[in-house]
């Protein structure tokens, strides 16, 4: 049965982030090469508003196609990213106009990055859930009230709205829309020709615990992260977790939220819930195996907290990565 090339327009601005559109543009560009019986499922074009050399964030200028010169009426899928001039691209009332205009006839509107600040200021994020780069969640949500902004997942789909967290995210937004588009065996085709180890589910964090603990100037904080690590099967009530750095335990949860952001529970959860991903990927130990390895009480208590923070059970997260093995044998 032959396949109707999806249309795709990537837009471009001034000081936008190249791996923003490379990334994703990449991921279908390998759907094409790895479709079979020579069908293409994807066609795309790269455009800005004028048109002409757009220069990246980088130095790197791409040639775009201008808006007014694509042809809107039978497109799919709208991608836009983020970078430094994404602010400044915002405030371009043509080009938020142009997207008013035409998503509402696009089967599909999607943002990389900080690309979600062009759709919120061209209004198609009101009344939405959406992600931007973590760094920046604080600022959307701050300009753009009437948005439930997420802080930790890679993607989030609203409806037919798409949006991803920073840089990298934007390939693993490209496998899901792939997965939507051609199924869960060709997004895994293009996954391994990227060399993804592994296709991150949407509602995965979209940075690690240790790395939001390595960022603050004061090594105590880092020292503790890697002590964590090493004893996640030891106390690490607020009062163990202060002593080990000498403050009260009133002092260290004050300044341990100012510093990361999280409560010391939370952060304490999401890296036992860190250590229980890796074993399941790694491992074959049971699900009881697993929980103690993490510091889990239970078995019970591993599944409530992948629930909640990644909106699957273990079970099927392991059968996840299973399926991705499978494939590539």
């Amino acid at each position: 049965m032959s396949i109707t090339a999806r249309r795709l327009i990537f837009v471009l601005f001034d000081g936008c982030l190249l791996l923003d559109f490379a990334g994703p543009l990449q991921v279908f560009e390998l759907a094409c090469e790895t479709a079979r019986d020579g069908e293409q499922p994807y066609a795309w074009q790269v455009a800005s508003r004028a048109g002409g050399a757009v220069r990246t964030s980088s130095g790197m200028e791409v040639m775009t196609t201008a808006l007014a010169d694509c042809d809107a009426s039978d497109v799919d899928t709208l991608i836009v990213g983020g970078g430094p001039g994404v602010h400044r691209a915002a405030e371009d009332a043509a080009l938020t106009a142009w997207f008013r205009t035409h998503a509402p006839s696009v089967r599909r509107v999607c943002s990389v990055c900080t690309g979600a600040f062009i759709l919120a200021a061209a209004g198609l994020l009101q009344g939405r859930r959406a992600v931007t780069h973590w760094g920046s969640c604080g600022l959307l949500s701050d300009r753009y009230p009437d948005i439930a902004v997420s802080t930790d997942p890679v993607f989030v789909r609203d409806g037919e709205v798409w949006t991803s967290a920073g840089v990298t995210a934007g390939i693993d937004l490209a496998l899901a829309l792939v997965e939507s588009d051609l199924g869960h065996r060709e997004a895994m085709r293009v996954a391994r020709r990227m060399v993804v180890f592994l296709k991150r589910p949407g509602g995965q964090a979209q940075f690690s615990v240790p790395l939001s603990l390595q960022s603050d100037e004061d090594d105590a904080f880092e020292s503790l992260s890697a002590w964590i690590q090493d004893n996640l099967r030891g106390d690490l009530k607020v009062e163990a977790l202060a002593e080990r750095v000498g403050m009260s335990p009133r002092t260290f949860a004050r300044v341990f939220r100012q510093k990361t952001g999280r409560t010391p529970g939370k952060v304490v959860e999401a890296f036992r819930l860190e250590a229980a991903r890796r074993a399941l990927e790694e491992t074959a130990a049971s699900m009881k195996e697993v929980a103690a390895r993490a510091g889990f009480q239970d078995e019970e208590q591993m599944r409530r907290a992948f629930r909640r923070r990644l909106n699957v059970l273990p079970q099927d997260y392991r059968l996840r990565f299973r399926r991705d093995e499978e494939l590539a044998g």
